[in-house]
């Protein structure tokens, strides 16, 4: 490998190495995510800086140029970490959905409870809220760190 080449490749892997550092101390980057992206980096440095590891690598893969296995190790972490996100992806949008089903349901027996206090008509026999337990003032759920004057 041409030394140009090793150079421009232990830069690159040192940069990236240094970005993936400072969002994590700017607290842009989360450690559970930073660690894949730390993990990649070195790996890179560590290939990049140890020529006959490189060079190894790409015999062992069938590589003719071993750069190109550099590149090649680069995509396949580029792949691992697009697998995690999609699983992670995933994950959030399940949770989401629920969550908006479970705040819709809450303002339904709010909005009937509200009704009630006030004396309208009940519900019609199909909803949702005539179906549920009506909520008193002791079930409406407040916000973290909200206290009643009754806990003060």
């Amino acid at each position: 490998m041409d030394n140009r080449i090793q150079l421009v490749a232990i830069i690159g892997a040192a940069g990236l190495l240094l970005f993936v550092l400072e969002l994590v101390r700017r607290r842009r980057l989360l450690e559970r995510y930073a660690l894949l992206w730390l993990l990649s980096a070195l790996v890179l440095l560590g290939l990049a800086a140890w020529r006959d590891g490189l060079e190894r690598l790409a015999n062992a893969v069938g590589i003719a140029y071993p750069p190109n296995a550099l590149f090649f190790v680069a995509f396949a972490f580029v792949l691992l970490l697009l697998l995690h996100f999609s699983a992670a992806v995933s994950r959030l949008a399940d949770q989401s959905k629920v969550l908006a089903q479970r705040v819709a349901l809450l303002e339904e027996r709010l909005n009937e409870a509200e009704r009630r206090a006030r004396g309208d008509a009940p519900a019609a026999e199909g909803s949702s809220a005539a179906a549920g337990p009506a909520l008193d003032d002791e079930d409406v759920i407040e916000p973290v760190g909200a206290r009643r004057a009754s806990d003060r």
